[in-house]
């Protein structure tokens, strides 16, 4: 029997069981080869922080944790620094993008558009035009006013509070965005003041949000390298600059085991969130 022969029924019928068979395959397999392309690096990085040569062949001769020892001497100093300007600049990111989530999503005025605008701009900008781009501003400033800016620690903080104010608002607006106000306009019928029902409110119902965002923002800080790149100096260097360093010079899988530190502190930010908020939470 032939496919023409079946009636019109038994072949939509079987039509639908291959597309359907055939869709569960499909989506498998893309499951399967999303996970291998996610954790085979991690795991292979890894393995490689174990090698006890100098250059990375396999296999290996033998393993040793002596490049894990060695972490501290070398890249000491630029985590501490990745984690100092991190910390500072998701500070201030939650300090000015909490009070901005909560005007957007709450009050209406001249400019809100553009002001939104701004402030999600970051998003949408390359980070080498930035980073270049704040770099030509600080030496413009320098020479017309004699302010010191370019390769400064502070201006380092600004441009990484560029990067991640934008994490902080986008997601404390989505953590108001299916708040029932309801709840502040009971609160202020009952004679709370506005300040009263923000901080008695609206800030607790914003907390998945605040956390998100501030973890989220310490994730691009500490990562980012486009546009730190333009802005370090010889004594104030982060940890993925000098990663980029350190391999223009060496293969040695030193740089495996600041990876998987790198990978782990990273790692502890979003098993933290998921602790505190699940990121599912987060997520809807």
């Amino acid at each position: 029997m032939t496919a023409r022969s079946l009636p019109s029924n038994r072949r939509d019928s079987l039509a639908r069981q291959i597309l359907e068979v055939g869709g569960r395959w499909g989506a498998h397999a893309a499951l399967v080869i999303g996970i291998v392309a996610i954790f085979l690096p991690l795991v292979l990085t890894l393995y490689i922080s174990f090698f006890d040569e100098t250059l990375v062949t396999f296999p290996p001769r033998g393993y040793t944790l002596n490049w894990y020892a060695r972490i501290p001497e070398e890249f000491g100093k630029p985590i501490w620094t990745s984690l100092r300007i991190a910390v500072v600049a998701v500070f201030f990111a939650l300090l000015v993008g909490v009070p901005a989530g909560i005007g957007l999503s709450r009050y209406r005025f001249p400019g809100r558009g553009l002001i939104s605008t701004l402030l999600l701009a970051p998003l949408t900008v390359p980070g080498i035009a930035m980073g270049l781009g704040i770099y030509v501003f600080a030496i413009w400033v320098q020479l017309s006013f004699g302010m010191r800016l370019a390769g400064s620690l502070g201006l380092m903080i600004l441009a990484h509070l560029l990067i991640t104010l934008p994490w902080v608002v986008r997601l404390c607006l989505a953590s108001l965005t299916n708040h029932d106000r309801s709840t502040e306009d009971a609160a202020a019928s009952l004679g709370a003041s506005p300040l009263m029902v923000i901080w008695r409110v609206t800030l607790p119902a914003m907390v998945p949000g605040i956390v998100a965002g501030g973890l989220f923002a310490f994730i691009v800080s500490f990562e980012n390298l486009e546009m730190t790149i333009f802005l370090i100096n010889p004594g104030t260097n982060t940890l993925p600059n000098a990663v980029l360093q350190h391999l223009t010079y060496s293969t040695d899988p030193l740089i495996a085991a600041v990876a998987v530190i790198q990978m782990a502190i990273v790692g502890a930010a979003l098993l933290l969130l998921d602790r505190l908020v699940r990121l599912d939470q987060v997520a809807s």
